[in-house]
């Protein structure tokens, strides 16, 4: 690139929550959408393998309050599934918040669920 070029951004290349328990929010994550995490973590943060973009849960950063307002008001978080039918019905039964039946959408099956702390998560999939 040279120094008249601007830089561009490609799309988003990694992304996480900021939460209070780190490893609540991993065990969530891994025991309710089985995530798997990745080989390495920073300190104070939990990565797991996803693809195509790595997904962590870490530490609120120097000046985040959690505690001012709903977690990630204004963002939308999708995950995607290969069964989303069936992960509504498994995270209703051990009693998370579903906040609605499945519905079709131009991503396939959607609904969304409040997970750790909070944010409200979206799953799409077959």
């Amino acid at each position: 690139m040279s120094a008249t070029e601007p830089a561009t951004v490609t799309g988003p290349d990694f992304l996480a929550l900021q939460v209070r328990d780190v490893a609540a929010a991993a065990a969530f994550f891994e025991e309710r959408l089985g995530l798997r995490r990745s080989p390495a973590s920073p300190p104070g943060a939990v990565v797991f393998a996803t693809e195509p973009v790595p997904f962590a849960v870490r530490g609120p950063l120097p000046g985040t309050d959690l505690d001012a307002g709903r977690p990630g008001l204004g963002v939308a978080l999708w995950f995607a599934t290969t069964d989303a039918v069936a992960l509504h019905d498994s995270l209703g039964a051990v009693g998370v918040e579903v906040l609605g039946p499945v519905v079709g959408s131009p991503f396939g099956p959607t609904f969304s669920f409040v997970g750790p702390e909070g944010y409200v998560l979206t799953v799409h999939g077959a």
